[in-house]
């Protein structure tokens, strides 16, 4: 079983991640549950923080080939051009709207073997880092959102893949988390 995605409202996903250092047992553990997160929730990655961890490391679906990475300490070291597209979370589930992210993107990590990688993210690949760096610092994407484009899918694709759409502000998509927030506690 899988470890519950944290939603909105929670104070790990608004907190700092603290520095992961020394890969040790417990970090390949943290990285095997952030794995199987991601495979159960359908997403496209997931940071440490979404599972309680406040920790500097995340994991994602490379686009481009479709392999698992796993970040460690990412740091960002170069953004380029400037692109608009709907975005989502698995901590706001079902909430969407417009962000305005770097087109390319240039990263500095550590892999679960210590070795020090780069990794060069263009287009969805560029959105994800952006989104799961994003995590490791506190700032969700409703942060970055335009309010006016911001969405809830309601129901399921229909047959043609359509999706319902409803229109929301950002306060009452907020307070729906806090309502569910507060009815879990």
């Amino acid at each position: 079983m899988a470890d519950r995605i944290v939603q909105y409202g929670h104070p790990v996903l608004r907190c700092k991640a603290e520095p992961v250092g020394r890969i040790s047992p417990a970090v390949r553990r943290l990285a095997q549950r952030l794995a199987d997160a991601l495979a159960e929730s359908g997403g496209l990655g997931v940071a440490a923080p979404q599972i309680g961890e406040p920790l500097r490391m995340f994991v994602y679906h490379d686009k481009g080939d479709g392999a698992l990475v796993t970040a460690i300490d990412p740091q960002l070291v170069k953004v380029e051009g400037e692109i608009i597209e709907v975005e989502g979370c698995l901590s706001l589930r079902r909430l969407y709207g417009n962000v305005k992210r770097a087109q390319r993107v240039v990263v500095k990590a550590k892999t679960l073997g210590g070795k020090r990688i780069t990794l060069t993210g263009e287009g969805m690949n560029a959105r994800i880092l952006q989104h799961e760096l994003d995590h490791l610092d506190g700032v969700l994407f409703v942060d970055r959102v335009d309010p006016d484009t911001l969405h809830w899918v309601v129901g399921e694709p229909d047959a043609s893949g359509e999706v319902h759409k409803e229109q929301t502000t950002l306060q009452d998509a907020l307070k729906v988390f806090e309502l569910r927030m507060a009815g879990r506690q």
